[in-house]
């Protein structure tokens, strides 16, 4: 009887053993990340019956789905999906799903690529399908940037029930207004985008339905790598480049550039927040962007602030100093260094958003400023040694965009080239030649996709060889086409943060033309630069033809004084003690912008150039200015 107790003591203990270290395993792998259960190239049905091809990314523990249900993070790109494998890595591990998904014609997706105007019902019927999934918990954020981020908003349009968060990130969004029409003009931006970064090439389901023998792909990879001389010789008329062999892309190349007029084409396009506020789901929505991104002023002026004021739900604002490629991984713009400081994890951003919103983890986000803008400035401009300007800058958390404190501060432009808060008094004006055929070079700026044409960020606005459209080394302002404004030496540092507007009087001897407008940071010299620096700030372009309406556009009367109504990109900058603010004037600003032939002919038609004669006042009639945001100093 002691033996066979002893006996059945022992199972207990090993039975209890058992359930210990069992319980004791789980809890270990509990903390331990998911790993990935990757499903490549799914066909998911749309409405119409047209596959996209979709990569699904899960939870997985030694190669077996773990059971259950997770949130999902989404999206959908028009470019090679294996690109955004690293949201799989970000989000799995942490008990999310992943779903990478092309968009229609693009990269073995079925359908044919429309710019966006598929997006809003392939959006809803993809968010549909993930929220019918085993393993889906039927909630969904939506993640990506660029034109990832542009199929983040089409989505939120078509306000699928399972869409609970999104953060966009340098969306592409209201192109109409600015991104690809620009006041009227055309950012070159979106006709590289389609030879290069866009291309057909890049998406083999466009042999689908296009001739596609190994010689027509050829010649199309041949086009993406010589669009600079195309672009060198605007307008683009159907038929006249390689790109005739892929329509679907010409096609919309064609109606983007000869379509200016901001009404259905544009409004209905899929991406325009603006013209769909009331549709857009109110989820909680992270906004991130840059000082020098391509589109800054829809994320920051438009999207941020539009929502901000219809929506329930949280809207948060994150501008740094970045380019649109170097979003929250680079402290450099183009030739300034702005400190490590400037560099933050969008990731962490992106999962925060997400757990909150979608776990309802309580990490406090909600509770975090609305709006974190990193000033640019501070630095003492010595040179680095990778031969940048130090710029520097620090972050700052805000409670709205625009600042409330801000002070709009209007400085006039005057006859003498001087800018200052005086008004101006009976002054001549300032005339200059513009000549379609010799344009002024861009050097730097809000742009992406433009390799081989020009480079994004802050530089000095002085010519150099590598720079199109230059033929010597000489400062932008020493042509005769750049009329420059600038102030005395500033007597203490001066922070403009915000919305930059000018309201320019001027007239032209052409039907119609162009007027840029750029601020620009001056630097006195130093023992690193001693012939200073001119760095651009913010840049800005209306075609006059739309200079009292987006919609209705008409054209000039000749030397007919008008106002111009020109919002430049917004920006948070200390300018520093010791240099100027300065304000150029011109009429080209290429190849950021198209060159208006001056003739008044119908956009992307024009079969002739006129040089015309353009004129700006600055007197007390016309008191052309810029107003400055100005932040006031507060003393501890």
């Amino acid at each position: 009887m002691n033996d066979v107790a002893d006996i059945r003591t022992v199972r207990v203990l090993v039975f209890i053993f058992l359930v210990i270290g069992t319980a004791s395993e789980a809890l270990t792998q509990s903390r331990v990340p998911y790993q990935i259960l990757a499903t490549k190239n799914a066909a998911v049905s749309m409405r119409d019956g047209i596959s996209l091809e979709t990569d699904i990314y899960r939870p997985c523990v030694n190669g077996i789905a773990v059971p259950g249900k997770f949130p999902t993070v989404l999206v959908r790109t028009p470019y090679d999906r294996s690109g955004d494998e690293d949201y799989a890595s970000a989000f799995v591990p942490h008990g999310y799903a992943v779903v990478v998904q092309s968009v229609r014609g693009r990269y073995g997706s079925g359908g044919r690529w429309s710019l966006f105007r598929d997006d809003s019902d392939d959006g809803y019927d993809t968010a549909a399908w993930i929220a019918s999934q085993e393993w889906s918990d039927g909630g969904i954020g939506t993640l990506g940037g660029s034109y990832e981020g542009g199929t983040q908003y089409a989505m939120a349009v078509a306000n699928p029930p399972a869409l609970k968060a999104m953060v966009p990130l340098v969306a592409a969004t209201n192109p109409g207004l600015y991104g690809i029409r620009h006041h009227g003009a055309f950012e070159l931006r979106f006709f590289t985008w389609l030879f290069s970064v866009g291309n057909p090439v890049d998406s083999p389901s466009y042999n689908s339905y296009y001739p596609g023998d190994s010689s027509t792909k050829e010649a199309l990879a041949i086009a993406t790598q010589d669009y600079r001389q195309y672009v060198v010789s605007l307008p683009f008329r159907a038929g006249t480049t390689p790109l005739r062999m892929a329509p679907d892309y010409e096609s919309a190349l064609v109606d983007t550039m000869s379509h200016g007029d901001y009404d259905d084409f544009w409004k209905n396009i899929g991406v325009d927040v603006v013209s769909h506020l009331a549709e857009v789901k109110d989820v909680p929505m992270h906004h991130i962007s840059g000082w020098y991104d391509s589109w800054a002023m829809d994320v920051a002026n438009l999207d941020y602030v539009s929502l901000a004021k219809t929506k329930k739900s949280p809207q948060r604002l994150t501008m740094g100093p970045w380019t649109h490629s170097g979003a929250g991984d680079s402290s450099t713009a183009g030739e300034v260094e702005f400190g490590a400081e400037a560099i933050v994890s969008v990731e962490n951003l992106e999962l925060a958003w997400m757990d909150r919103w979608l776990k309802g983890v309580q990490n406090g986000v909600e509770k975090e400023s609305p709006v974190r803008i990193f000033v640019m400035g501070g630095g003492d401009g010595h040179k680095t040694p990778e031969g940048r300007v130090f710029v520097g800058g620090h972050w700052r958390n805000e409670n709205e965009w625009p600042l409330k404190r801000a002070i709009i501060t209007s400085y006039y432009l005057h006859e003498n080239g001087s800018l200052t808060q005086h008004k101006p008094e009976k002054e001549a004006p300032d005339r200059f030649q513009f000549d379609p055929k010799n344009p002024v070079p861009s050097i730097g700026g809000n742009v992406s996709s433009q390799k081989g044409l020009m480079a994004a960020g802050a530089f000095d606005q002085r010519c150099r060889p590598d720079v199109l459209g230059c033929s010597d080394r000489r400062r932008l302002s020493a042509r005769n086409d750049v009329l420059t404004f600038q102030t005395l030496p500033l007597e203490q540092n001066v922070e403009v943060t915000g919305r930059l507007v000018v309201n320019l009087w001027a007239s032209s001897s052409a039907l119609d033309t162009d007027f840029t407008v750029k601020l620009v940071d001056v630097y006195p010299p130093n023992t690193d630069f001693p012939d200073g620096v001119e760095l651009n700030i913010a840049d800005s372009i209306v075609r006059a033809r739309y200079r009292d309406s987006l919609e209705k556009p008409q054209l000039m009367v000749p030397d007919r004084i008008c106002r111009f109504q020109i919002e430049l990109n917004p920006t948070s900058l200390i300018f520093a003690k010791g240099h100027r603010m300065r304000v150029d004037i011109s009429s080209s600003n290429f190849p950021r912008f198209d060159i208006n032939p001056n003739s008044g002919e119908p956009l992307n038609q024009n079969r002739r150039t006129v040089i015309a004669i353009n004129t700006i006042y600055h007197d007390s009639e016309h008191p052309s200015e810029i107003q400055l945001p100005i932040i006031p100093v507060t003393t501890p």
